[in-house]
């Protein structure tokens, strides 16, 4: 018997499906997302602001070739293409959909932007509103250097227009899916819209129950400022008979490196499989950010590894806080630390410590479960279909 996903995918076989994503230079979290929704569309054609993706990481693309917009063909793109944000509005609109019959995008900056008809469906999967533009907005100043001067004032008086023009290209989207609830609140907020909520898919069958575990903590991850890795080695570096694995790279390395204790190691860039490796044998997980949502953290449950967390955005939503509600089938899959400094993440470390042996693997990875790639497509298929009946 087919399954609900299956059974949509031979139906939506009827419809021309284009799917929209902002941009495709890595294979990131987003990108996971756009894998599996092609998955469920195989015959949609794909569009992106850019596509530099490099050849042995493009398996996700499902062999499609992107149709791309002009700013592919603008000099330094490919490692510019953030300073492009002025243009990336018009860029998207460039882009012709007026012959499909559902377009879904995956957006996280402009991507839900594209132009649709009122005979057209258009079905917005929102990784986050624009950050930069919104709740990051002041912070995205500090980080560029833009606080100041007639180049501080343009960035601010753009940021003012694409604001106007993120509510505006909003009216264009038929439904929208938000990633958390977390992002549902900040869509509700700046949009006006009420979206269904569906987290992303965790490819929870690559992670295997592991219930031995080895005397070191784990953190992965980009190394730049709002994943906040440099707390997590102050923090153990503060703890020298505790051992930390920092997983990752990226332009802080050389700053936090610099600071961290012989008790810390880094490891680069490692694929995917040794990062498993690492998350199935580690006595905690530790997610220091604030996230829109936050796949890592789940894939470290769904090899029975508890996470401390910090308690805010997406982590509220995937990980159980010590210590759960059992009466309610909500077993503890870690612990919570609640302010964004080294102290109070040491203090949530010693609590774990305390009350590790409570935390039970086949639980946490049970949980995890909830996030897996086949319930990601059910519930996808189910909203799709709903939008295309109320369209």
């Amino acid at each position: 018997m087919p399954t609900a996903h299956e059974s949509h995918t031979r139906r939506a076989h009827h419809l021309k499906v284009a799917i929209v994503h902002d941009w495709l230079v890595i294979y990131g979290g987003a990108e996971r997302v756009l894998e599996h929704i092609i998955d469920l569309y195989p015959d949609a054609d794909v569009f992106s602001l850019i596509d530099f993706v490099k050849d042995d990481q493009r398996h996700f693309l499902r062999g499609k070739t992107p149709i791309t917009s002009f700013l592919q063909k603008i000099p330094g793109a490919r490692n510019h293409y953030r300073k492009m944000l002025p243009l990336m509005p018009l860029a998207i609109e460039q882009l012709d959909l007026s012959s499909y019959d559902l377009i879904i995008s995956s957006h996280y900056s402009v991507a839900k932007g594209v132009l649709t008809g009122p005979n057209q469906t258009h079905v917005c999967y929102c990784h986050s509103p624009m950050r930069y533009a919104w709740d990051h907005y002041h912070e995205y100043l500090r980080e560029m250097n833009l606080e100041r001067g007639l180049k501080s004032w343009f960035a601010r008086w753009q940021l003012h227009r694409i604001r106007g023009w993120d509510i505006q290209s909003a009216n264009g989207v038929d439904q929208f899916i938000a990633n958390s609830k977390f992002v549902a609140k900040r869509i509700s907020k700046y949009y006006r819209r009420t979206p269904c909520v569906i987290p992303p898919p965790v490819d929870t069958d690559l992670f295997c129950l592991e219930t031995e575990r080895d005397n070191f903590y784990v953190c992965a991850g980009r190394f730049v400022p709002f994943k906040r890795i440099d707390l997590v080695a102050q923090a153990f570096t503060s703890m020298p008979d505790k051992r930390l694995i920092l997983i990752g790279d990226g332009p802080e390395m050389a700053k936090i490196r610099s600071k961290a204790g012989p008790n810390v190691t880094f490891t680069g860039f490692l694929p995917p499989e040794q990062v498993r490796a690492y998350l199935a044998k580690a006595r905690a997980f530790i997610f220091p950010s604030e996230e829109d949502f936050g796949i890592v953290p789940v894939e470290a449950q769904a090899c029975g590894t508890p996470v401390i967390a910090y308690g805010r955005g997406g982590a509220l939503e995937t990980v159980i806080p010590w210590p759960g509600t059992p009466q309610q089938g909500l077993y503890p899959t870690g612990v919570f630390f609640h302010e964004q400094t080294a102290e109070s993440l040491s203090e949530a470390v010693w609590q774990f410590e305390r009350i590790a042996t409570e935390l039970d693997a086949e639980k946490i990875c049970q949980h995890a479960q909830i996030f897996s790639v086949p319930a990601f497509k059910a519930s996808f298929a189910r909203a799709v279909n709903e939008a295309l009946k109320a369209g």
